[in-house]
């Protein structure tokens, strides 16, 4: 398996630290509104590649943390007049029915920032030890960031080159433009924790360094997450761990890339911001999860209206294919798969390519195409089964495709029924009336040899 290393800069073949296991970290949510579709993107990419390493047999540690605790929050929750607390529980509340929705796997841990501040402190004390650290005079604690050698080797940025006010924060408190908070001094009526350097609550860099050396260990297999959180984000993690414990952090770096409203960055000023709620409320959740998988997972990706249009006909094609089979209890067992078949060993060589789904998706309509010709029913099985191990097909087909008709199922077997004695009395005058009045409702009829069926257009 080969994955495309953001610290490298080019794929490398995977080799984990422990034989056949695999530890990973992704960076989660800032949980004090609903997600967007940005965030779905991150979550779908990185079920995705937890899913592929299970169904390629390894075991798979996967944590995603919560920030519970920034500025964002804390005026959100001062605007509600509630406390943070309540604002981020309804926030993590709503996060987990609409990940849930698009099929994505729950964390084996998700620890939140709140939960894990002595941690932090202790690795504060530790960076302030070995001098990589200070204490201002507005009580904030800063990162030295220039006396870290290896600065930049992520992101690829040049200590030099970086501006301040540009990506960095201007602060006249600091040393240097470019280091950054690692302990904020509360102000006056703010929650704060209780700490050697005054009372204040941590900086958003230090969290996940603390959570995932706690709960992966000092060296982890995989580090994950969005394209915009390399730097600074990702760069900060990585000079404070490693400073801290004086070894490599985390061995493979991945980044998902951006998602696009209609072929422009997603912004409320633009007036382009969908919530994943948004799209839920138009789109079956699984339409959405291959729209996301449909492209390569560091590809940009353009969303409208139009494209999730072809992904919803393009899914309603590989449930239409499979309308007709009728299969056991374990066609989603993956571990049932013979990957010495030929589609079966394409498939899992696109997944073993840095997560191909691209080519891999196109493999399983090559799969469909022989299914159509040949009716079989074991290349149904195969097809089911390569699609589930990144999370599609997770449906009946007669449950995908009769799924968000306004109309009730009793009512339309009614209407079918009607219109199927109307034939048989040759009232075709009839017949094409209650067609038609189905389609205005959105429902498409399909006469075969073993009677009418309908499924939504």
């Amino acid at each position: 398996m080969k994955i495309y290393n953001s610290l490298s800069k080019q794929k490398e073949n995977f080799v984990p630290i422990k034989h056949n296991e695999v530890k990973m970290y992704v960076c989660g949510q800032t949980v004090y509104d609903y997600c967007h579709l940005g965030h779905a993107r991150k979550a779908v990419v990185f079920d995705m590649v937890r899913r592929w390493f299970i169904a390629s047999g390894y075991k798979v540690l996967f944590i995603e943390n919560i920030t519970d605790i920034d500025d964002k929050i804390i005026r959100r929750a001062e605007e509600n007049d509630e406390t943070i607390y309540q604002l981020t529980e309804r926030y993590i509340k709503y996060m987990h029915e609409d990940f849930s929705s698009l099929g994505v796997m729950r964390p084996d841990y998700e620890p939140k920032a709140t939960e894990y501040i002595p941690q932090m402190l202790l690795i504060i004390q530790d960076l302030i030890d070995k001098d990589y650290a200070y204490q201002a005079k507005n009580g904030d604690v800063y990162y030295r960031v220039r006396k870290f050698v290896g600065y930049g080797k992520l992101s690829g940025k040049s200590l030099d080159d970086l501006k301040s006010g540009e990506r960095v924060e201007v602060d006249l408190n600091k040393e240097d433009p470019l280091d950054f908070v690692l302990w904020k001094a509360s102000k006056q009526g703010e929650i704060y924790w209780d700490s050697p350097f005054g009372n204040g609550r941590p900086g958003w860099h230090i969290e996940c360094s603390a959570m995932s050396e706690d709960i992966l260990g000092k060296n982890f297999d995989i580090h994950g997450g969005g394209q915009d959180l390399q730097f600074p984000h990702h760069e900060n993690e990585i000079a404070q761990s490693e400073a801290h414990n004086g070894c490599q952090f985390a061995n493979y770096w991945m980044h998902n890339g951006f998602l696009n409203i209609n072929d422009e960055k997603m912004s409320k000023s633009l007036g382009n911001f969908f919530t994943l709620r948004d799209v839920l409320n138009k789109y079956h959740p699984e339409i959405i999860r291959y729209f996301m998988l449909k492209s390569h997972y560091r590809s940009p990706l353009n969303f409208s209206y139009d494209n999730l249009l072809d992904a919803k006909n393009s899914l309603s094609k590989l449930y239409q294919t499979l309308r007709e089979y009728n299969f056991d209890d374990d066609i989603c067992d993956v571990n049932k798969i013979d990957w010495s078949i030929n589609y079966a060993a394409n498939f899992k060589n696109a997944m073993d390519d840095d997560f191909n789904t691209s080519l891999a998706i196109s493999i399983l309509f090559e799969l469909v195409n022989e299914i159509n010709r040949t009716k079989n029913s074991e290349l149904a099985k195969l097809l089911y089964r390569l699609a589930n191990t990144i999370g599609l097909l997770s449906n009946s087909p007669q449950k995908f495709l009769q799924s968000g008709v306004e109309l009730s199922s009793q009512v339309i077997e009614e209407m079918i029924a009607r219109r199927d004695q109307a034939r048989i009395d040759r009232d075709f005058i009839l017949s094409d009336k209650i067609r038609e009045e189905l389609l205005s409702n959105n429902i498409i009829l399909e006469d075969s040899k073993n009677g009418t069926i309908w499924r939504k257009q």
